[in-house]
């Protein structure tokens, strides 16, 4: 199939499932897709092992494999959808957390890509190095799945904030750290990097290098928006931005997901300001949100469709089960430390919710998916892959179906500590 076909059929299907959650299951948008998904390629998959003749399921897969989930979304709709994400977070409230912003993305990105590293070491027997991988894959919180659900949790906005920027954040961080983690178990890598050194430069090059083409680029769009008045140019500037500026990145070799994150914090404060009237405003902000829940809408379905690309068997499940629990604790980790040494240092004062929440409100998603699924070949490819799915489908329809219910409970409009 080509690319034009393959992107109709998933539109397509995204409809259709999208129909079937509104009318039967009344699941958030695209969690529900995701379901509806899911239970349609178990279902292909139960009609193949009955009447193995019909060799639907091997169709299907074909299929799946063709569609090439890891580059769609990494270089491809990652871009778009953490522009669109951004677009929505102002800078002066990510200012007010950035000390909680900044730690949770790196040394909560540190403390959780060891903990589940080893964690994971100890629960399947692989080599340190690969486990580390898994750590560093499995660590990031998926912009795409918290922005999601963040729109029905109505969290006040300073806890919003610290979720928000946080996910925007540590995808692109955790990247690098995989990356990094990536050359050293499999030498022939890419991206291979030796010692502190070659982590440094490489965080230097791929994080600061694409927060600075990001602002860079950002500006330089800002300052032709607002020497113009036509909103229909300007939402196509906007969407030139998000797709040319991370294909800009990849060339360079530094971050696209920061670049798409500091492009979109940029236009959407600075350039809506300054730089738009009223009427552009409204149209970019109208444009780009249908653009993320068409995206979203295909994302969550293709998370579904990926269980063709998955191995399963009893060991496999059971690797999957207790990375659930290893992943939680590694999360569990990752908030804690930071927010203990802001009281400590008398930085910052936090709500009794914001460890609980931030913790079950970190959801894995199809970053962690489509990383796992650019490893290299090896024998600790098909369960990292396995345990990485299963983490993910917990994360997205447990965690993601019970944040807001979760957050009532705590009352968070309690005062601060």
């Amino acid at each position: 199939m080509n690319f034009l076909q393959i992107s109709s059929l998933l539109i397509v299907l995204a409809g259709a499932f999208g129909a079937i959650n509104y009318f039967f299951l009344r699941l958030p948008s695209a969690i529900g897709i995701l379901v509806v998904a899911l239970l349609a390629s178990l279902a292909m998959m139960g009609i193949d092992w009955i009447w193995p003749s019909v060799g639907i399921a091997g169709n299907i897969r074909g299929v799946v494999e063709g569609i090439e989930f890891s580059s769609a979304l990494l270089e491809g709709m990652l871009g778009l959808l953490l522009f669109a994400g951004a677009l929505h977070v102002k800078i002066e409230d990510l200012r007010e957390q950035a000390w909680t912003v900044a730690l949770m993305a790196t040394l909560g990105i540190a403390i959780s890509t060891a903990i589940a590293g080893f964690g994971f070491a100890w629960l399947v027997g692989a080599p340190i190095l690969v486990a580390l991988v898994f750590g560093a894959l499995i660590s990031p919180t998926d912009p795409v799945a918290v922005l999601g659900v963040l729109r029905a949790a109505n969290l006040r906005k300073s806890l919003e904030t610290q979720i928000a920027g946080e996910s925007l954040f540590n995808d692109g961080v955790g990247y690098v750290v995989f990356l990094f983690l990536v050359g050293l178990a499999w030498p022939s890598g890419l991206h291979q990097a030796e010692g502190l050194a070659g982590a440094l430069r490489l965080f230097g090059q791929e994080a600061l290098g694409g927060a600075a083409l990001g602002a860079f680029l950002g500006w330089m769009t800002f300052q032709v928006m607002k020497r113009i008045d036509d909103y229909p140019l300007e939402v196509l500037l906007t969407l030139g931005l998000a797709f040319g500026g991370y294909e800009l990145a990849v060339y360079l070799g530094v971050s696209g997901p920061i670049m798409a994150v500091v492009a979109g914090l940029f236009i959407g404060d600075i350039g809506t300001k300054h730089g738009m009237s009223q009427q552009t405003r409204e149209y970019v902000n109208a444009f780009w949100e249908l653009i993320d829940e068409i995206l979203n809408a295909v994302l969550f379905l293709l998370i579904g469709v990926e269980v063709f690309a998955v191995a399963f068997n009893t060991g496999a499940i059971w690797a999957g089960i207790g990375g659930i629990a290893l992943s939680l604790v590694a999360r569990l980790a990752a908030v804690t430390v930071p927010v203990l040494l802001l009281l400590l240092s008398r930085w910052r004062k936090f709500g009794r919710d914001v460890i609980p929440i931030m913790t079950w409100g970190g959801l894995k998603g199809g970053i962690s998916v489509a990383l796992a699924l650019s490893l290299p070949d090896s024998e600790w490819k098909p369960i990292i892959l396995t345990t990485t799915y299963i983490i993910v489908l917990f994360s997205i329809i447990i965690q993601g179906l019970t944040i807001a219910p979760l957050a009532k409970r705590l009352n968070r409009e309690q005062e601060l500590l």
